[in-house]
């Protein structure tokens, strides 16, 4: 996934699928790819750090599903979950691309709520 970020620039990340259960969910991790200061032939362990992103999708009547999104860096080193605040920097564009996400789902007459 090609992405940028002002204090790196524009850089890969390469995201991993962990969790997956059809129509109901779906779990990454990322790892750092080309262009991210983390990705370094000699060190491969640097690169993915064990935090997880996931979209738990629950039916909500027959033609609905609420959408939920986790981020879960439990696992991840101790330095980089206190650099992002235990994942909480990462919640405002959560709320974002759910809100995206909703927005698209309505334009094609699919009813999402957000969790």
């Amino acid at each position: 996934m090609k992405m940028y970020f002002s204090h790196l620039g524009d850089y890969e990340m390469n995201n991993h699928v962990v969790e997956y259960e059809q129509d109901r969910r779906i779990g990454w991790e990322p790892a750092a790819g080309r262009g991210h200061p983390s990705a370094t032939p000699d060190s491969p362990d640097r690169a993915r750090w064990g935090q997880r992103w996931s979209y738990q999708l629950t039916p909500d009547g027959p033609d609905a599903t609420i959408v939920t999104e986790i981020y879960d860096c439990s696992r991840a080193p101790e330095q980089e979950r206190a650099g992002m605040d235990n994942g909480k920097v990462w919640i405002e564009n959560m709320t974002k691309t759910l809100e995206r996400l909703d927005a698209l789902c309505a334009r094609q007459g699919i009813q999402t709520r957000p969790g």
